[in-house]
């Protein structure tokens, strides 16, 4: 590089020199050719030297530490408490419809009616006989009498006797018969008229009016369906059931005495479990064909924010609320091993922790093994964090948990205020 700058400022000369160019011009441009040769000289001189950035900023911030409920957590379908078909038992034209499709009724609402004049006049008829056989009987009644003081006189037969007490013991039967037959038709009058059977919804009607029912039998011309309360069906693995039968067994207790434990269900576009209800029914055997154990909810549904068949998420509450360690749900990434958070150590330098994680609290994740109270979580900035590489940490926050309700606090539909909160079911034991 020297040389080179060596032979410019001679080329530059010998041009200078070359030219008529008077001396005084010639001198100030050799002065500049020099100074511009010795900077050069100088920055070829210079080392370049390589400046590593900062470390990236980061936020950290300790875990939270809080009691947590934990909970089972399953899956299940709901189920109305009652669902009854509706259907014609007599034969006739249907005369009347008096519901709305869809409405809610209450019980012994009248809801179809049912041609009603050849059963009024069987019953009309049944009566006509029954007054036939009284007087028949009371006739009977007087002629037994009759042949009951001559035979005491000596001028009657036993045999006449006899007849007249057969005769009216007939005449008795033929009225209980005639009682029957009219409590018979009776019904059979009512059976034109049907009644919801319960509070409920009823479906659309099925058959229109004027059209002829029951004539080839039973005519089914709708459905009710009780939805307050409402239940709820899912099953427990073999597993499960084997753990909490292990202690209840400690407790001194079995699968009988753990009903009323409060019981969770949240639908599918729903992140929490705002409805609460109880276990009233678990099944006294396993399926062998599937080795699960199935066990029923009951809810309250005055708001009727419940139907029938939905999809739901069910948790149920075990033991008592334990101290656990929360992180913000956005720190917490996911790689082939599992869940993970970032943590810096104290000498600034990024660690990768796996974790295992467990149910979400408002916006923070338990975590149930993996980091100690006193770790310092990455929160933010984390797709600047390597692990292995130094950070610039600053305190942060956690975000704030959301306070969690007990488990029998609230209801799809408050209870008594009298009424005490069911206990939370045994927690298994692990194996």
């Amino acid at each position: 590089m020297a040389s080179e700058v060596r032979a410019t400022v001679a080329s530059s000369w010998a041009s200078n020199t070359g030219n008529h160019v008077p001396s005084g011009v010639r001198k100030k441009a050799s002065l500049g050719a020099v100074a511009l040769a010795v900077l050069m000289l100088a920055a070829c001189n210079d080392k370049n030297a390589y400046v590593p950035p900062p470390p990236p900023q980061v936020f950290v911030a300790p875990p939270v530490q809080k009691p947590v409920q934990r909970y089972l957590e399953f899956t299940g379908n709901t189920a109305a408490v009652n669902s009854v078909d509706l259907e014609a038992r007599v034969q006739g034209f249907l005369e009347t419809i008096n519901y709305k499709d869809g409405a809610l009724v209450k019980k012994d609402t009248l809801l179809f009616g049912i041609q009603r004049d050849q059963y009024q006049a069987q019953l009309d008829l049944q009566k006509a006989e029954l007054a036939s056989a009284q007087a028949t009987q009371a006739n009977a009644q007087i002629e037994y009498n009759r042949q009951a003081q001559l035979g005491r006189q000596d001028f009657a037969s036993q045999r006449a006797i006899d007849d007249a007490k057969t005769n009216l013991d007939k005449a008795i039967a033929q009225i209980a018969a005639d009682q029957a037959n009219i409590q018979l038709a009776t019904i059979t009058l009512g059976y034109t008229q049907v009644t919801a059977p319960f509070d409920g919804i009823v479906t659309r009607h099925l058959v229109d009016v004027g059209a002829l029912v029951g004539y080839s039998g039973p005519t089914k011309l709708a459905t009710i369906v009780q939805v307050d309360p409402i239940y709820t069906y899912f099953t427990v693995s073999e597993q499960i059931v084997l753990q909490i039968k292990a202690e209840l067994a400690r407790l001194g207790r079995n699968l009988t005495e753990i009903h009323n434990v409060p019981v969770e269900i949240g639908l599918q576009d729903q992140s929490d479990f705002p409805y609460r209800g109880t276990i009233d029914y678990i099944a006294p055997q396993v399926d062998p064909s599937t080795g699960t154990l199935e066990v029923r909810g009951v809810f309250p549904n005055e708001n009727l924010s419940l139907i029938p068949g939905l999809f739901v998420r069910v948790r149920i509450p075990v033991g008592q609320p334990i101290d656990a360690l929360l992180v913000d749900d956005t720190a917490i990434g996911r790689n082939q091993l599992g869940s993970y958070v970032l943590v810096v150590d104290a000498n600034g330098v990024v660690q990768q922790r796996q974790v295992t994680t467990g149910r979400l609290e408002g916006q923070l994740r338990v975590i149930e093994k993996g980091i100690d109270p006193g770790d310092k979580v990455i929160i933010n900035g984390v797709q600047r964090a390597v692990p292995g590489n130094k950070v610039n940490p600053q305190v942060g926050t956690m975000a704030a948990a959301t306070p969690a309700a007990s488990p029998a606090a609230a209801t799809a539909s408050p209870p008594s205020a009298s009424a005490p909160a069911p206990a939370a079911a045994p927690a298994p034991t692990k194996p």
